[in-house]
């Protein structure tokens, strides 16, 4: 990998050097460096552009890491991967996409990613976006994420896209079976003329089942984000949806939530304020010493933490 790969690769995964576990790293279209492990396989795909990850039951304590690189200006790739988490497993799978742009031709990254959590099982799922580059040509993400949990099994979903993404547009669909429980959390930042839409639309259809989505965003300049959350209470079950966000300059944000109880015993609950940082709030800071944007600066990142 060259610097510039490498430093997308530190910002979207964390890493600084190749991970230990199993791992799959795509720069520019193609896969590059690869591990598997006893318990962790990755196959290549036959029929389109993508791999299967299978984790084998009662893998504990493991992770998979297979973040996508783009560097060269004006491509465009869809990458399908589908994930097989057999039972009793307890894993952490770190995605992401980073795109690098310095040309004038648009770079777009679309992402489909499938989840089969088998029963009793665990699963941390972190993605993350992030984009760079001083070209002209826009950095396009479009991920789908679509989640089936078998009985007794938990996942939580961390989404966060806070710098340099013109447009993107994720969606995320869910399927839950009894007392199964999806914890979704998203951040997201958006300036200058970046847009970004987010959709979430989750069926409780097992007794007992559960999720709960939390969005926080920031939307700077000229910018624009649009929130959905759709949670059909299908059994006896509880589902809870929350967007807050601080809009600031010339900026629009719209959160639009839709519960439906299809069943006496489904309990929802939706909440979403929007609102601009409090005068008060920077003022106290400033009286500490900060600068007016610095204080601004403060104030979103706790917001955003």
């Amino acid at each position: 990998m060259d610097e510039i790969q490498k430093n997308l690769l530190e910002q979207i995964a964390g890493l600084h050097q190749v991970p230990q576990g199993a791992y799959n790293i795509r720069a520019n279209g193609e896969s590059i460096e690869r591990n598997t492990t006893a318990h962790i396989d990755i196959v290549t795909k036959t029929d389109k552009s993508g791999i299967d990850i299978i984790i084998k039951p009662g893998t504990k304590k493991e992770s998979v890491h297979i973040p996508v690189l783009l560097s060269q200006a004006g491509l465009t790739e869809m990458v399908y991967n589908d994930f097989y988490i057999g039972e009793d497993c307890d894993v952490t799978i770190v995605a992401g996409c980073g795109i690098h742009n310095g040309g004038d031709k648009k770079s777009q990254h679309d992402g489909i990613h499938s989840f089969f959590v088998g029963k009793n099982s665990k699963v941390r799922y972190v993605e993350k976006h992030y984009g760079s580059g001083d070209g002209t040509g826009e950095r396009i993400m479009n991920p789908s994420t679509i989640i089936e949990l078998e009985e007794n099994s938990y996942m939580e979903m961390e989404t966060v896209q806070i710098k340099g993404v013109d447009s993107t547009k994720r969606s995320t669909k869910a399927k839950l079976k009894e007392n199964s429980t999806l914890v979704i959390k998203e951040k997201i930042m958006t300036h200058g003329k970046q847009f970004a839409e987010t959709s979430f639309d989750v069926d409780l259809d097992g007794e007992g089942c559960g999720t709960n989505v939390i969005s926080r965003s920031v939307a700077k300049d000229d910018s624009r984000q649009i929130f959905y959350a759709k949670i059909n209470g299908n059994n006896q079950c509880h589902g809870h949806s929350e967007c807050d966000a601080i809009i600031m300059d010339n900026a629009k944000i719209s959160a639009i939530p839709e519960i439906t109880a299809n069943h006496l015993e489904a309990s929802l609950i939706h909440e979403a304020a929007i609102g601009k940082i409090a005068g008060e709030q920077i003022m106290k800071l400033m009286t500490l010493g900060l600068t007016e944007a610095e204080a601004e600066t403060q104030i979103i990142n706790g917001f955003l933490k």
